[in-house]
């Protein structure tokens, strides 16, 4: 996950906390609503760049495989 996605996954996180602890100050249920969203996006946004980690790092593995066969052929 590129620090610049980790900047936005967290802006997007504090954002939802942000806007939810207004909803809940106010007693806006759709505010509040809307923040826990923000905040359920924000690990979405984590989840999906660790994800992207992960197949990179097996795309990579394979390929330095694939390429250690061949230099033994």
């Amino acid at each position: 996950m590129s620090l610049e996605d980790k900047i936005r996954a967290t802006a997007k996180d504090a954002e939802g906390k942000l806007q939810a602890a207004a909803g809940e100050l106010t007693g806006d249920d759709q505010q509040k609503v809307a923040g826990e969203a923000k905040q359920v996006q924000a690990k979405v946004m984590d989840a999906a760049g660790a994800l992207k980690d992960k197949v990179s790092g097996a795309a990579d593995a394979a390929a330095d495989a694939i390429k250690g066969l061949v230099d033994r052929a």
